[in-house]
């Protein structure tokens, strides 16, 4: 038996998923959208797995990380459950050992992690303001009746980006749609879209950090070679990108399962009936938020609970 271990990012936007070998060489790999429903997206990653995982292969351990990888962590039955700091931390050092600086910009959410002789020394997420990610470009890219496929290349068309304001969403939108109206070429706008996701990222997430190449640019945004070039521009430092950039965290939490205790993955949990339910607890004054999940219509953990009052375990 050949052992393969699986790795589950889910976020709230996407969800991705790995299943590597000993060597961490990735045998196959899915990414979809959440869509709002992380259990349904987990079921249909597993389905996209369990196809193209070589025969010889046998999954013998399990981990996620993510937004919701505590839910995803029961469903699966993982053997390791990581936040996405550690994962998307280890996935990257797994491919460039000399990393100092990884940026991740995802769908809604950002990072910056600084790393010293293979260790994370610093991070930092973003705020509540979404100018910065990937949702602000598609939702830019809407307005503009642009695919947002095609952003980097017009991007790159541009001679004079137009200055968008990069302060928040708002702001940001507001500006872009002056802009238009008076006039700037679409490529420029574009252009300057991309630098305005930057700069809010250097501005907002990696405020005050000490920034230091080698420099790996990861997540969703990570494609759009508009956004990168603006990264290159701004910083003055040369910006590392991967084609499985968006999988980093799925590859890291994969490779921290390796370590874990060994047990022979089902994917016939894809048959199995799960349910997730939240409710305020009013059996103190806390109020406490309970997230309960169900398997088969059996409560099998909650959480959120301040107080043993609030247990339904």
């Amino acid at each position: 038996m050949n052992k393969a271990y699986l790795g589950i990012d889910i976020g709230s936007i996407s969800t991705k998923g790995v299943i590597i070998d000993e060597n961490n060489n990735i045998l196959a790999s899915s990414y979809i959208w959440t869509l709002a429903d992380p259990v349904n997206a987990v079921k249909k990653l597993l389905k996209n797995l369990k196809q193209d995982i070589p025969k010889n292969y046998t999954v013998v351990s399990v981990g996620t990380t993510g937004s919701a990888r505590r839910l995803i962590g029961i469903m699966t039955g993982a053997n390791v459950i990581k936040n996405e700091i550690t994962a998307h931390a280890i996935g990257t050092l797994s491919k460039y050992k000399d990393v100092k600086t990884i940026f991740e910009i995802g769908g809604q959410d950002s990072k910056i992690i600084l790393i010293n002789d293979g260790i994370v020394t610093d991070y930092a997420m973003n705020t509540l303001c979404a100018a910065g990610t990937g949702a602000f470009l598609s939702s830019q890219a809407k307005r503009l009746n642009i695919d947002v496929k095609d952003f980097g290349k017009m991007a790159l068309n541009s001679k004079n980006p137009t200055k968008i304001a990069a302060r928040c969403t708002v702001f940001a939108e507001s500006d872009l749609v002056h802009k238009a109206q008076i006039g700037h070429k679409k490529e420029d706008i574009v252009a300057g879209i991309c630098e305005s996701v930057v700069n809010n990222y250097l501005n907002n997430v990696a405020k005050g950090k000490k920034i230091t190449p080698p420099i790996v640019f990861q997540g969703g945004v990570s494609k759009n070679i508009g956004v990168v070039k603006a990264f290159e521009k701004i910083t003055k430092e040369k910006i590392i990108t991967d084609d499985n950039g968006h999988l980093m965290g799925a590859l890291g939490v994969a490779i921290l399962a390796k370590k874990e205790k060994e047990e022979i993955f089902d994917f016939d949990i894809l048959n199995l009936d799960f349910e997730t339910k939240g409710y305020e607890c009013k059996k103190c004054p806390n109020h406490c938020e309970i997230i309960a999940i169900k398997k088969n219509k059996k409560i099998v953990d909650a959480w959120g609970n301040r107080c043993e009052k609030g247990s339904l375990i």
